[in-house]
């Protein structure tokens, strides 16, 4: 895998999720680390000037009224970074210790922060070595920064704190040590220009974005052979009928299912003039109005995604022209509101793949399917609980779904009396889009035996494949057996991407 670029300008959300997800590595550019030596000459004349400077020769936060004598300027970055790691509670994945790596790494190349150039080159250096900061769950109000989780990073480029080395815990002076990496001696600005981002929010963005593009194209896919095994129609698919009501998203989503559905038998089995039934049910027949909006949703929520991906977010900032300002663009109300915004269809598009389940497995409204799908009724219970474990999932998400970016806490003796939890709504969104992967699991699952359960009528190609890929990993109608095992293994196709893989060969 080619290297990502820094060069202090925009990363793409492909470079995040390559270095981040994939374990790419960076490079840093000779324009970039030009800029960055620029920059800081302009920090190293304000340190030793008389007038005092926010992050240069004062405290932080509601102690910037101090000023820091030069003599104690170095342990004042050092005093920074290790009362600022004091995150709690579980590890985050190291996907998003990446992110984080590789965006504060991004925002330090842009030559706006007035760090040191040996600083970012060992910042690139611990990212390419595969050493990982232990980053807690807890930490972050998502303003001035995700202060905790960059401070675990900025720690461990000192050589302090625990990393982990190919899963294997150890502490980060000799992980560096391993792997000749000389431990950075902080000076001025250096400390908060480590600390002060919206990295971990957006890295988690960047990543769930990348999930949902996907898991909405799966959706499209169940919703297919849902509506196929309960006998539904296609005509409410046609392009003519969402041309009425122009939403890309819905015009996509529905020539999706129309497409997933062209050449299926079992659909042209029920199309003649002796079908009595005027339309489906909603959770068929909108499917492409709600997963079309969800679509909608993260095309916008991409939009802002770039837009961070281009910004240097640091206070205070180094301008050009060598000034220094203070400013708020460590707020992570953007992303914050972002990130909460992609959980309403999360849940919503996971809810309508519940509702077509339930509907498979209702005796009175499966249109001759056995109850449950069960071999036996009565002696079996089919994929009774399995509906369960989708509407336990859904509850979750509903909950999931209620914004974390409206409970400000204020903070740091009322000097940061306004927050984003941005963060918080990262973490929630991360379980949702598990959450939503599961459901459509269940869905895949029960959808395949109801096709298969209208033999000898067989589904459409597309369906079809989508059927033969599951079967690669769990048996066809049958006696009940453990379940468990095949919901993982459902969802493990469809997180790996096989089974759109799959599908995609057989479509036309």
């Amino acid at each position: 895998m080619e290297p990502v670029p820094i060069d202090g300008g925009p990363l793409t959300r492909e470079q995040v999720v390559a270095v981040a997800r994939d374990g790419a590595d960076v490079t840093l550019t000779a324009a970039a680390l030009a800029g960055v030596a620029e920059t800081r000459a302009h920090i190293e004349r304000l340190a030793d000037a008389v007038e005092p400077t926010y992050g240069v020769s004062t405290g932080f936060g509601a102690l910037a009224v101090r000023h820091i004598p030069v003599e104690s300027r170095a342990a004042l970055q050092r005093s920074l970074i290790r009362s600022h790691a004091a995150g709690a509670g579980p590890e985050v994945e190291p996907e998003v210790v990446r992110a984080l790596m590789l965006l504060r790494l991004r925002t330090l190349a842009t030559g706006r922060t007035g760090v040191r150039q040996s600083t970012v080159e060992t910042l690139a250096a611990v990212l390419n070595a595969g050493i990982l900061p232990v980053v807690h769950e807890y930490g972050s109000l998502g303003c001035s920064g995700d202060l905790a989780p960059l401070s675990a990073i900025a720690l461990a480029l000192m050589g302090e704190g625990q990393v982990r080395v190919k899963g294997q815990l150890k502490p980060a002076a000799e992980a560096l040590a391993d792997e000749g990496v000389t431990p950075v001696e902080l000076v001025e600005k250096e400390g908060l220009a480590l600390i002060n981002g919206t990295d971990g929010m957006l890295g988690m963005l960047v990543l769930a974005l990348r999930d949902l593009r996907a898991l909405l194209d799966v959706a499209d896919l169940t919703a297919a052979m849902s509506v196929e095994a309960l006998l539904g129609t296609d005509r409410v698919f046609k392009p003519e009928l969402h041309a009425l009501r122009p939403h890309p998203g819905q015009a996509e989503s529905a020539a999706r299912i129309a497409r997933f559905l062209d050449g299926s038998e079992i659909v042209a089995s029920h199309q003649g003039p002796e079908c009595s039934r005027v339309q489906d049910a909603y959770s068929l027949r909108c499917a492409p109005q709600v997963h079309g909006a969800a679509r909608d949703t993260v095309g916008y929520v991409e939009t802002v995604a770039d837009r961070e991906l281009a910004s240097a977010i640091d206070n205070p900032v180094v301008l050009p022209d060598g000034r220094v300002e203070s400013n708020g663009n460590f707020h992570g109300a953007p992303v914050a509101y972002a990130l909460d915004f992609l959980a309403i269809p999360v849940a919503d598009v996971a809810s309508m793949a519940e509702r077509r389940t339930d509907r498979m497995l209702d005796v009175a409204r499966s249109d001759g399917l056995p109850p449950f799908l069960a071999h036996d009724p009565g002696v079996d219970s089919g994929h009774m609980i399995a509906q369960y474990t989708q509407a336990a999932v859904v509850s979750e998400l509903k909950r999931l779904a209620v914004p974390a970016s409206v409970d400000s806490i204020p903070s740091s003796a009322m000097q940061e009396d306004h927050v984003s939890m941005g963060w918080s709504a990262a973490r929630k969104l991360r379980k949702a889009v598990d959450g939503l992967t599961t459901v459509l699991a269940v869905e895949l699952l029960t959808a395949a035996r109801a096709l298969d359960l209208r033999a000898p009528l067989t589904p459409a190609p597309a369906t079809a494949a989508a059927v033969a890929a599951l079967r690669a990993h769990v048996p066809g109608p049958g006696p009940d057996r453990h379940l468990a095992p095949e919901i993982a293994a459902a969802e493990e196709l469809i997180r790996s991407g096989a089974l759109l893989a799959a599908v995609d060969r057989r479509t036309p």
